[in-house]
């Protein structure tokens, strides 16, 4: 065996940390953006000399005494392939590399959701070769207490058949409309994650320099993963403890499956729906769910199938103690086959053994496909479950502190050069979303101050229609949500897509993206690229009381209001006089005003557009086909008024 000198590894070691390097989202087949100037920055050995070639472009810095470099090339026109060339103690070549328009790309699930995900997926993906100036890169997924300085190792993809279906569904056909319209290159950066609530995407300055927020994030230790763990793992058992009025132990588990156990204790939780939005709130671990069901002798002659719509994200499924399936996939539908023999004339029960590693938690998905078929028999099973935590998990999640996902997912990408942020998010701040007024402006204004591009554009789907409990009279947090988001539009180039026309009432996950893609990519040719269109639907702007009856008008009404369905009725309006209770409002429409009224409201004082969570129904479009945008013309008190972020 030979044995090298210390100096000998000490030169080895030298030589290795020698190395130049590129950020890591940079890579080849990446989109730069025209018309900016161009931050490329990376680190080598301290006080090295670094040479930057792209184009015709040529630049020399050093770096620093921590090894950091940074050039700004001038600013190209859209073009390529080009390549970009670092130069230090060693080589690195970019290859293929177009410049033109980049979009950042973020939010939840209903932005990570991919294009083999959406409606009509196997066409469009046949047709993603047509696209090549489409690129695409997923920022891993990752969180830190501490904002990091790189991503993890991540690539960009050039859309082709074998690509396009892992691209984000809401970013790919906003690419695709504005390539069609542009013909130029475009860039998607996808840093999203499903489930993520806004204040993870928030730096901890964002929060600092927030009265609303400054106080509670004073009490965020800036600190290392493991001690936020010791303090999660502390918070949350203290919490459920409360929550169920019990000692959180693993002594009795294996007796949850069981048939006869008694679950008069256990606590009520609505199926399918994420827990997260309900009483057991941020969550992460395993969760014992279980359903009641009673058959009849008839029921119990032939084999039963049990369908679950989707289990996020993990489960192992029992029928009277006697394991039926288990499944790994939080968008996975689950069919499984209940033998006869194992079943019971009068009550039976379905127990589901649910892990949830992050994000949401519990059985997600369309309500109708949470069922028993027994032959031409179907049991609907949504509804209440009851449900016991068993274990809580343990690690950090990217929702139990502020800042998570900023720090490792959006910070390291700062100051790469891009042209504006699509944004989908909201479902996981609804319980919140009075609070949500402030938090999103929060964002908005946070990232523009950290990427130092001034107003950048902005902008957001609004929440499409799910069937969630409430209406104007019980409250309702969805209609509170979109009325947030709506009120954001105040800040300047901002813009938003309303989908209460596109949604699925039974599903939080609406597979019609490409919808979705097209408003937003409206609003971007419309403001940004000197392409006029109308962008939007109409826009409450004012009312006018006229005795037993409210005219309103609106904004954006472009060719005309124009009702969808084949007769005149509009539907979704509902009015109220002082008492502050609602009624079903008839509708007629004047001179592109609508004219609001109810019998049994003599003297109205307000009115209200779509202040429920399935808004599937309402047909006020403008004439160009986009919906009305939800809005309440009082002020109020509504029930997320004192809910507030808590960590």
């Amino acid at each position: 065996m030979k044995v090298f000198p210390i100096f000998m590894l000490l030169i080895i070691g030298s030589i290795a940390n020698s190395q130049v390097s590129l950020a890591k989202v940079f890579g080849d087949n990446m989109v730069l953006q025209r018309h900016k100037d161009i931050p490329v920055w990376g680190s080598a050995s301290a006080n090295e000399l670094i040479e930057v070639q792209f184009n015709q472009q040529k630049l020399q810095t050093k770096t620093d005494t921590n090894g950091k470099w940074m050039v700004y090339l001038k600013p190209e026109n859209a073009g390529g392939p080009f390549e970009l060339v670092v130069k230090g103690e060693n080589t690195l070549i970019v290859k293929n590399i177009l410049v033109g328009e980049v979009w950042l790309c973020s939010g939840q699930s209903n932005m990570e959701w991919t294009v083999g995900q959406s409606d009509n997926a196997k066409n469009e993906i046949e047709k993603a070769s047509n696209y090549p100036n489409i690129r695409h890169i997923k920022i891993p997924k990752e969180i830190s207490p501490l904002p990091n300085a790189d991503i993890k190792s991540a690539n960009w993809d050039v859309c082709n058949t074998s690509t396009a279906g892992n691209f984000t569904g809401v970013g790919y056909f906003f690419a695709k409309q504005l390539s069609d319209s542009l013909q130029i290159p475009i860039g998607l950066i996808n840093a999203s994650w499903g489930g993520s609530v806004a204040e993870t995407w928030i730096s901890r300055e964002g929060f600092e320099n927030s009265e609303d927020f400054k106080d509670l994030i004073a009490t965020m230790p800036v600190t290392n993963i493991d001690s936020l763990l010791n303090l999660k793992n502390e918070t949350s058992r203290k919490r459920i403890e409360a929550l169920q009025n019990s000692k959180l132990s693993e002594a009795n588990i294996e007796t949850y499956k069981d048939l006869n156990l008694d679950d008069s204790n256990w606590l009520n939780m609505n199926e399918p729906e994420a827990w997260e939005t309900q009483e057991l709130g941020e969550f992460d671990g395993v969760v014992w769910l279980r359903k009641h069901v009673t058959l009849l002798e008839e029921d119990i002659k032939t084999d039963i199938i049990l369908e679950i719509p989707a289990i996020d994200d993990e489960d192992i499924t029992y029928v009277n103690g006697v394991k039926v399936g288990e499944t790994t996939g939080w968008d996975l539908s689950r069919t499984y086959k209940i033998n006869a023999d194992i079943l019971k004339v009068g009550d039976n029960v379905i127990s589901v053994r649910v892990v949830d590693t992050g994000g949401g938690g519990g059985i997600c998905g369309d309500a109708s496909k949470l069922k028993l078929i027994i032959g031409e028999k179907t049991i609907p099973l949504s509804g209440h479950w009851k449900y016991q935590v068993e274990s809580i998990y343990d690690g950090v999640n990217f929702n139990d502190y502020p800042s998570l996902c900023y720090n490792a997912m959006i910070h390291p990408l700062i100051p790469f050069a891009f042209k504006g942020v699509i944004w989908y998010q909201g479902e996981s701040n609804i319980d919140r979303a009075f609070q949500y007024r402030k938090t999103f402006p929060i964002l908005i204004n946070d990232w523009r101050e950290k990427w130092n591009m001034g107003t950048f554009p902005f902008y957001f789907v609004q929440l499409a229609t799910f069937n969630s409990e409430g209406n104007s009279n019980n409250g309702c947090t969805w209609a509170e949500l979109r009325e947030a988001q709506t009120l954001t539009l105040k800040l300047p180039n901002t813009g938003m897509v309303v989908t209460t026309d596109v949604g699925a009432p039974n599903d939080i996950h609406p597979t019609n993206k490409k919808t979705v893609g097209k408003r937003l990519a409206a609003i971007a040719l419309n403001n940004d690229y000197g392409i006029p269109m109308i962008k939007s639907g109409p826009k409450y702007k004012s009312m006018e009381i006229d005795k037993n009856k409210i005219s309103i008008s609106f904004e954006d009404i472009g060719s005309g209001l124009y009702v969808s369905t084949t007769n005149d009725n509009v539907i979704g309006f509902e009015i109220a006089g002082t008492d502050q209770i609602f009624q079903p409002a008839k509708v007629y429409i004047k001179d592109n005003h609508v004219v609001v009224f109810s019998k049994k409201v003599k003297k109205p004082i307000a009115v209200r557009y779509n202040w429920v969570g399935d808004a599937s129904k309402s047909n006020l479009f403008n004439k160009e086909g986009f919906p009305a945008v939800p809005f309440r013309t009082d002020s109020w008190k509504t029930i997320t008024v004192d809910s507030t972020y808590k960590f």
